[in-house]
């Protein structure tokens, strides 16, 4: 198992930070790897990376040692993830995508154009006996809703999970790429789509977290064999302070919905790093539709890499901290990446599914068996079927949708809905046994009313 890759970059100062500091920074670097860093009252800390870029860096060196190896391994069919995090106006949409996404000089492109040319690099220089076929999907999340990019009457795409691909988008506009200049092209229409803002820290500021996301098949016509290698690229929203950022109306709810999400995945990254080793413990993936999406990428089925963009300006040096510390939490997340591959053997993928939902399905329903009687457990069954909890294993419909989508609900979940059961049996009991002692009260008051009319009618 490995770790996620870490890396900071400091942007050079703007005209803000020139403006009001001069040219004072909060930051000195010890070497390529580590710095310290000064908070608001001269306090230092030290922090370690896998790289640090400092101002002046180039952007192809970001490239080479940051997402070169994840684009590689999207080409032999191993997911992979870069994600952009930090402050609004610290850099990321700047590191993802260059001054331009498509008139850009050589020197100034971003990470996505770098990662385009790498892509088909690789494809052409690859010596395996396959057909190679990459696919496009740009999506935004704002307010809480999934976008597509390419087809704006998407504005609420569902987020499911499928066996072979992990988690996937329903239905978003997949675009077909054969080139550079085509996927480059495609992108620059998808950002022109995407939700901007004015803020006083930033002109163009990104009102949502951005992704592109690049599926690489291989087809192997031999052995009827087809292998997936999904690229992700975040390029997330900046956390935002209000007094800095002067966020009224509009924008300040935007600020509000993106903050939300940041924190999610924060606990997110603080639920993986303090868990007990051996010890289950419940990620909050779906508390926020961007940790949802990341699901693969933080919960170690992907080669994933976190670039933390930062201010050196002693003006932002409580957000930078912010931002630095974050990084460090997520650099304790193994990854344990695996090659997606499906084999042309339908039989085989049905027993397979079914076999492994039906052990779940089974664990579930025994614990049950232990509170409840078996008409209850039966009941509870039909309603498990009815609500997409469990699906019925006489269906083959069935048995394929779980393989696409495994009821979208994880097995943790349906162990979280069994506890609750479990309670509720409880309580459930207890209100049984009260209503039995009023049955029985009612019982017996009215068998003494019997044994008194007789006399009554005597008298």
């Amino acid at each position: 198992m490995s770790s996620m890759k870490v890396c900071v970059l400091f942007r050079p100062l703007n005209s803000k930070e020139l403006s009001e500091f001069g040219d004072a920074v909060s930051v000195q670097g010890i070497n390529s790897d580590s710095f310290i860093i000064k908070d608001e009252k001269e306090q230092e800390f030290e922090f370690t990376f896998d790289r640090v870029f400092y101002q002046g860096s180039e952007q192809a060196d970001i490239y080479e040692f940051l997402a070169l190896p994840i684009v590689q391994g999207a080409v032999d069919a191993i997911n992979g993830t870069i994600i952009t995090y930090g402050q609004t106006g610290a850099g990321k949409t700047y590191s993802m995508e260059g001054p331009s996404i498509v008139d850009c000089e050589n020197k100034k492109k971003g990470l996505l154009q770098r990662v385009v040319d790498g892509l088909f690099d690789a494809i052409v220089n690859s010596e395996k006996p396959s057909k190679y076929t990459i696919k496009l999907s740009m999506v935004e999340i704002y307010m809480e809703k999934v976008r597509d990019l390419f087809d704006l009457s998407k504005d609420n795409i569902q987020i499911k999970e499928s066996k072979v691909h992990g988690i996937i988008l329903n239905g978003a506009t997949e675009v077909a790429i054969s080139n550079s200049t085509e996927a480059l092209q495609s992108l620059s229409s998808g950002i022109a789509n995407r939700a901007v803002g004015e803020t006083q820290m930033n002109m163009s500021s990104s009102r949502s977290h951005c992704l592109y996301i690049f599926t690489v098949q291989q087809d192997f016509a031999k052995d009827k064999r087809t292998k997936f290698g999904k690229l992700i690229l975040a390029d997330l929203a900046g956390s935002e302070k209000v007094e800095k950022t002067g966020a009224e109306g509009k924008i300040l709810e935007e600020a509000k919905t993106i903050n939300q999400s940041l924190t999610a995945l924060g606990k997110v990254i603080n639920a993986m790093t303090s868990c007990t080793p051996g010890k289950p413990t419940h990620i909050p993936y779906r508390d926020s539709k961007l940790t949802r999406i990341l699901q693969d990428a933080l919960g170690g089925c992907s080669q994933t890499a976190l670039l933390c963009c930062c201010s050196p300006s002693p003006f932002n040096s409580s957000e930078s901290l912010s931002t630095l510390r974050f990084g460090a939490r997520a650099k304790h997340i193994k990854a344990s990446v695996h090659v997606s591959c499906k084999e042309d053997l339908d039989c085989n993928k049905a027993i397979a599914v079914y076999t492994n939902v039906d052990e779940s399905r089974e664990r579930i329903l025994g614990k049950l068996r232990e509170t409840m009687t078996a008409e209850d457990v039966q009941l509870l069954e039909k309603l498990f079927v009815l609500e997409g909890i469990f699906f019925d294993p006489n269906s083959v419909d069935e048995i394929e949708a779980a393989y696409e989508d495994v009821t979208s609900r994880t097995i943790s979940s349906l162990h979280k809905a069994v506890e609750e059961l479990s309670t509720g049996v409880e309580k459930m009991k207890r209100e049984n046994a009260a209503l039995k002692a009023r049955l029985k009260a009612s019982e017996e008051f009215y068998r003494r009313q019997l044994e008194i009319r007789p006399l009554c009618l005597i008298l």
